[in-house]
């Protein structure tokens, strides 16, 4: 039987000695085979080789040297890696091009788009609103503290001459004086705005909010204690109760825009022994016994009399036509002012500047037009000349 590249039928091997390779002629492998028996005579066994074009270090006399493609072992020469172990070794095939696709291939905005929706055009709408609100701010500022100081301003509104014997007087401090007229019809930016509920009568009697401060303020000429009070009777329930009252008094004087600005002053809460003066919530029947009732108008004054700063509970509540609606702003107005009576400055102060902010000592419940205010005390200090202020919680605004 032929031989086919493997070991024959027989049963021996291509290394038996009696055995005889089979030659192969032609081109490498590829030619017709014969047998040992069709050999011509007086051949050799080194002569029966056939050129079959491969490497002579290919066959180095071993029978099973012959390539691995027909069953043999290969050679027994030192094996050399390739360079690139991954490379194939059969023909490249050429890949089947892949087909165009039909969409195009989202950019991140799309992708950020396709994921958040609404908010993907929301947010950058938002960061322009937000930036150009904090634009406007750094360019205007607070009305109440950055506004423009012409040359002819100062840079805070007067407080007029400082007086060191309020506390030896008994006359009410801070109401304009009696004169004819109803004068609560001339001056509707006088009138108590609409609002919350208050007390309309109360006890008579106050009654002391517990708490104290340490000095606020460098006071170079004096330090003044003060007591927190409310009248009993007076709800405080509806603007967060007494503790709340007292805490807003002390965050005003403690503010850098208000009094102690002035290195000659201080203040102290105490709440225990006698202070210099006594900050007191009143109701509204009271306060017109304490601070009168001469213009009928809510008011607010300090009574050296009685040694106290006697705050309008009504006006705590509402405020005043000239505070636009700002409460807050009202109720530091209320504390600076009278406070302001209480440490020396006895006299109300005129706008200044027609369209700037209003002194602090101005009597700004009434209105911030020169003419309004003239109207209630024609022989007083201001005139009657058109200028309107903006209102103006401070003392010191620009500080």
């Amino acid at each position: 039987m032929d031989d086919r590249g493997g070991p024959p039928s027989s049963g021996r091997t291509w290394g038996d000695a009696g055995h005889d390779r089979t030659e192969y002629g032609g081109t490498e492998y590829g030619g017709a085979r014969r047998s040992r028996r069709g050999a011509p005579a007086g051949s050799s066994r080194g002569a029966r080789r056939v050129e079959t074009g491969y490497s002579p270090g290919f066959d180095d006399g071993d029978p099973q040297d012959l390539p691995r493609e027909v069953g043999g072992r290969g050679s027994h020469q030192p094996l050399r890696a390739q360079w690139d172990p991954t490379a194939r070794t059969e023909p490249h095939r050429s890949r089947t091009p892949r087909p165009e696709r039909q969409a195009k291939k989202q950019s991140k905005l799309g992708k950020f788009t396709s994921v958040y929706g609404w908010r993907a055009y929301a947010i950058p709408i938002l960061l322009v609103v937000t930036s150009l609100v904090v634009i406007d701010a750094v360019r205007t500022g607070d009305p109440s503290t950055t506004a423009a100081v012409s040359p002819d301003q100062a840079a805070n509104p007067g407080f007029g001459t400082l007086s060191s014997d309020t506390g030896d007087s008994t006359g009410v401090i801070g109401v304009p004086p009696a004169a004819d007229g109803n004068f609560a019809d001339s001056i509707p930016s006088g009138e108590l705005p609409d609002g919350g509920v208050f007390t309309a009568q109360g006890a008579g009697t106050w009654h002391l909010v517990p708490g104290s401060t340490g000095q606020v303020g460098q006071g170079t000429e004096r330090v003044f204690t003060y007591t927190v009070e409310v009248e009993d009777g007076v709800d405080t329930v509806g603007f967060g109760g007494d503790e709340s009252f007292g805490r807003l008094v002390d965050q005003t004087l403690g503010n850098p825009k208000s009094w102690t600005n002035d290195p000659r002053f201080a203040f102290r809460r105490i709440d225990q022994g006698e202070p210099d003066f006594r900050i007191s919530l009143t109701s509204q029947m009271s306060i017109r016994q304490a601070c009168g009732y001469d213009i009928q108008l809510e008011v607010s004054c300090y009574n050296p009399g009685i040694n106290r700063v006697v705050l309008n509970e009504p006006r705590w509540v509402r405020g005043a036509i000239a505070f636009q609606g700002d409460i807050g702003s009202y109720r530091q107005y209320q504390i600076n002012h009278e406070v302001g009576h209480a440490i020396g400055y006895q006299q109300h102060q005129p706008c200044e500047t027609d369209g700037g902010l209003a002194p602090v000592m101005m009597q700004q419940t009434f209105g911030t037009a020169n003419d309004d205010i003239a109207r209630l005390d024609p022989a007083g200090v201001v005139p009657m000349d058109g200028k309107t202020c903006r209102f103006n919680p401070w003392p010191y605004p620009r500080s």
